[in-house]
């Protein structure tokens, strides 16, 4: 597979939020990808956290102003851009202040107010999905790096699966010894299929609280490979990913492993 285009839907990207593996990996893999010739495209969450001035973020106006609706209830979009002078590559942030603070905050929203996650994850999920859509920029690979994402490959394969966009793109997620602030809403699946999922592909989660364990073993029937990112990755999880393509990413940054690995697939 000739690799062109890669875009990176990621929870959390250092310096921009405080470093831990995973925010690392959000920010080497853009980095490592676009070092090596390949396109890319960025998105995560415009937290509270992150200083828009001292980090010179301003609107994408030709991309903001659509509303996305969650639990029937219109929560309009800005997607701000800054670009990250260490690594040389722009960032898209998503944001609304139903999910994201407005002001500075010391916390992560996911771990403040974790009764929201379940939306706070659709919410993110469908605005990279429209905003790349918009844009017209059709990936060859999809990384879903973080929980947070971790829906990211379900509305790809059903509601969008037959768009142009996304009807030939690889998902690849990477895996992280990483646990959610508190279980997701029960009434995920209802949100979802007020969204358009189909009920067939809302079975396995129906009714249920979902915590890291499960909804990561949901969302892996939907992914075409995983990147074992950090040790002490849930069993469970791993068990999940089943006979999967699998790049163990430990220790070892060398992004061109990652290149020859999205290649494969």
């Amino acid at each position: 597979m000739d690799v062109k285009k890669v875009l990176f839907i990621s929870q959390e990207i250092a310096p921009y939020v405080p470093e831990r593996r995973l925010s690392q990996i959000g920010r080497i893999l853009p980095q490592g990808v676009k070092e090596q010739g390949i396109e890319e495209r960025t998105f995560m969450p415009k937290y509270g956290m992150i200083a828009e001035r001292s980090n010179q973020l301003h609107e994408m106006i030709r991309l903001s102003g659509m509303n996305v609706i969650i639990d029937d209830t219109d929560h309009p979009l800005i997607i701000k851009v800054a670009t990250l002078q260490q690594a040389h590559f722009q960032v898209y942030f998503i944001y609304n202040e139903d999910y994201f603070a407005s002001s500075r905050i010391d916390e992560l929203e996911m771990n403040c107010s974790p009764e929201d996650n379940d939306e706070r994850s659709m919410f993110f999920v469908r605005a990279v999905i429209e905003s790349i859509r918009k844009m017209r920029w059709i990936p060859d690979i999809i990384q879903c790096t973080g929980w947070i994402s971790a829906l990211a490959p379900v509305y790809i394969r059903t509601l969008y699966g037959d768009d142009p966009s996304f009807r030939d793109a690889k998902i690849v997620t990477a895996l992280f010894n990483e646990q959610i602030a508190g279980p997701l809403d029960a009434r995920l699946a209802e949100k979802m299929h007020m969204d358009g999922i189909p009920k067939n592909a809302l079975k396995p989660i129906n009714g249920k609280e979902l915590d890291y364990e499960s909804l990561m073993a949901y969302s892996l029937k939907y992914a075409d490979a995983v990147i074992e990112c950090e040790e002490g990755v849930s069993e469970k999880v791993l068990e999940a990913a089943g006979t999967l393509p699998r790049l163990q990413f430990i220790g070892d940054d060398d992004a061109s492993k990652v290149r020859d690995f999205y290649a494969s697939l």
